[in-house]
């Protein structure tokens, strides 16, 4: 043994003085070993549509309703299982409804409080007691331990449950035990959650999104666009929080900056209502939805215009900085002829739709006029000084990364740039090349720095980065040949609206390109998935999100209204469990009160990916080769202790 495992084993007898200790541990570690593996829920792009969001959370894409059917079968009424559902999802508002409208309360009372005391006990069948018993809420944990255990000692034990129901109701505590034991349930059916990326975004409330996941009891975030652009923001870089607000007024979700993080507009508002006062921005139309208060549309759509020159100076300016990023014909005020009103793209002349620009210097275009300066300054203190923003970027720099590992399986949202023969593309990033898992690696570090760096220079590369992974041709989480923003706002032609896919979207129903992939994340390509977000899969042209014989799954379905209407359905979810992965196509979520009200849940239709052919057990997992791990090094400990290496109770 030498000295390194010996410090380790000392280390270790600190938490485990004596050989009691240390053998009643190998044996919880050894027996969780054989215990189902937990069920992993996957979701993407889920661009703030909260309540859909919510639902899906709660109702774990259909988990708590195949759990009702397993334990109540034909037993109670298909009505009796809506309600059920619809009570376990939304405890608080249902209940307000049953009070007021059952007339024989304590009789509901009582068979709810049985049927979910049910529910509890087989979705809690698979973990340990200790996991079971962390779970519970503190007000109530005593009691649903003794409901939800069995107590072969007790030889009337159907009278002794019966009667702690019974006290329940009669003190008045009915309510309040059924919300907790409602909750426990969405707690204890998904065992940890996935969200590979683009939470925020066209959406109304990725802020309501964003605090259940940071109260989440177990979640891996894979950063999207979406996110980066979002993190790079709260950072404090210009081009970042430009873009941020332009997303916000282009989709009419200004509201949400205003009210849900609490960011004053009001220097934005006032300059742009000031300096655009007599401009033509029929082009900046707002894109917004019935929930947008249209008296603010003069307004917003001159916060539209005013930010949007704003961002593209302000891109022009990092691009500058940065020539190794290869992103010159991006810089597109360059080619725009201010005298005949035109643009050159690509050596050809477009007519621009818009050519009235007060704050473009055609001499200078990239150049902040003094109020623009002042402007941004504002906004970026604003946006660094907001405590709600910066708690949830720092859970998404703590709970997220740009790719994942897990049980086998690698995550990431967008892609793994490609040449056309399959080969990484490799990506200059500050006069190094980087491909494949290296590119990812290095891209996410100066993210890191971007956000945590103390060193002035060290930021500001890190921040130019967070926008270039937002919208470089050679960032992952991207994946076009450039983002046609400019030419969406001022050319007709459609052609300059294209977006080039990288070659990755034509290689990956080649199984040798998905194999390469894996292994290059240290992954076995036998049996191995890549779930993967960004690209919404249009099931109403009879595109499939299961590529490759299974081996890729793009969940991204359309969880935003805004892409609805191209993919034909509401989004794609992934649930892996002990049995095997199902692949969940949603319908379109009407709304939390009619979800409550009509006991209308989401529509369905779940496609096996894979079925095993043996249940997984926690052994099969990352966290079972961890307790194995732990198991090796309490047997090395015992025999410390048997050979007086090291003293028990020392």
């Amino acid at each position: 043994m030498n000295e390194m495992e010996l410090r380790v084993l000392k280390s270790m007898a600190r938490q485990y003085p004596t050989i009691a200790a240390a053998s009643t541990e190998i044996i919880n570690l050894q027996s969780i070993l054989n215990l189902p593996k937990g069920t992993e829920h996957f979701l993407t792009d889920i661009h703030g549509e909260w309540e859909q969001f919510n639902h899906v959370l709660k109702n774990g894409s259909g988990s708590v309703r195949r759990k009702i059917d397993e334990e109540f079968g034909n037993t109670i009424s298909y009505k009796d299982k809506k309600s059920l559902a619809t009570l376990i999802y939304y405890p608080e508002e249902k209940l307000e409804i049953v009070q007021k409208e059952e007339e024989n309360l304590e009789d509901w009372y009582k068979i709810s409080l049985h049927r979910l005391v049910q529910i509890i006990k087989r979705v809690a069948s698979k973990y340990t007691r200790s996991k079971v018993r962390k779970a519970l809420p503190a007000d109530f944990a005593y009691v649903i331990e003794e409901l939800i255990t069995e107590k072969e000692e007790l030889t009337d034990k159907e009278a002794y449950y019966n009667e702690i129901i019974r006290t329940i109701i009669r003190i008045g505590r009915a309510p309040q035990f059924i919300i907790a034991l409602c909750h426990l349930v969405q707690r204890l059916v998904i065992d940890h959650l996935h969200i590979v990326g683009d939470i925020y975004d066209r959406g109304p409330g990725p802020h309501i999104i964003m605090d259940t996941l940071c109260s989440y009891h177990s979640v891996d975030v894979q950063w999207g666009n979406h996110d980066i652009v979002w993190m790079g923001a709260a950072s404090g870089s210009l081009a970042c929080i430009a873009t941020v607000i332009r997303v916000a007024a282009r989709y009419g979700n200004l509201a949400t900056l205003e009210d849900g993080y609490g960011i004053n507009l009001l220097p934005l508002a006032t300059f742009a209502l000031e300096t655009y006062a007599d401009t033509n921005c029929d082009v900046f139309a707002i894109k917004y939805n019935t929930d947008y208060n249209t008296k603010d549309l003069s307004l917003d759509t001159k916060i539209h215009k005013a930010i949007t020159m704003l961002q593209f100076k302000l891109e022009g300016q990092v691009i500058l900085r940065h020539p190794e990023f290869g992103m010159e014909n991006r810089m597109l005020l360059n080619y725009v002829d201010f005298e005949k009103g035109t643009v050159t793209i690509d050596g050809k002349t477009y007519p621009m739709k818009d050519m009235d620009f007060p704050t473009v210097d055609p001499k200078d275009p990239y150049r902040l006029t003094d109020e623009e300066v002042k402007v941004m300054f504002r906004l970026q203190q604003a946006f660094m000084r907001c405590e709600k923003l910066q708690k949830h970027v720092r859970f998404l720099f703590s709970k997220g990364g740009m790719y994942k590992v897990y049980n086998g399986n690698l995550l990431y949202h967008g892609c793994v740039p490609m040449n056309e023969d399959g080969s990484f593309t490799r990506v200059n990033v500050f006069g190094k090349e980087y491909s494949g898992k290296a590119l990812y690696d290095v891209l996410e570090q100066y993210a890191r720095k971007g956000y945590y760096s103390k060193d002035a220079s060290s930021k500001l590369d890190g921040q130019d980065i967070m926008w270039y992974i937002w919208t470089g041709a050679g960032s992952p989480v991207f994946g076009k040949e450039k983002m046609t923003t400019f030419e969406r706002y001022f050319v007709d032609d459609p052609e300059t609206h294209q977006e080039k896919k990288n070659c990755y979207y034509r290689l990956l129903e080649q199984e040798s390109t998905i194999n390469h992939i894996l292994e290059e994340f240290g992954l076995n390509a036998e049996g191995a998935h890549i779930v993967n977000g960004h690209v919404p899969v249009e099931q109403i042209h009879g595109e499939s999100p299961i590529k490759c014989g299974g081996k890729l799954l793009i969940i991204d379905g359309g969880f935003s209204k805004a892409y609805q209407k191209k993919t034909g359905i509401a989004g794609y979810t992934l649930v892996c469990n002990s049995w095997g992965m199902r692949l969940v196509a949603h319908e379109p979520f009407e709304s939390m009160e009619a979800a409550i009200i009509n006991e209308s849940d989401i529509f369905s239709d779940s496609i096996t990916v894979e079925n095993y052919y043996q249940r997984r057990l926690v052994a099969d997992t990352d966290n079972g080769r961890e307790i194995k791990e732990n198991i090796h090094y309490l047997e090395e400990l015992l025999e410390t202790y048997r050979e007086g290496t090291i003293i028990e109770g020392r």
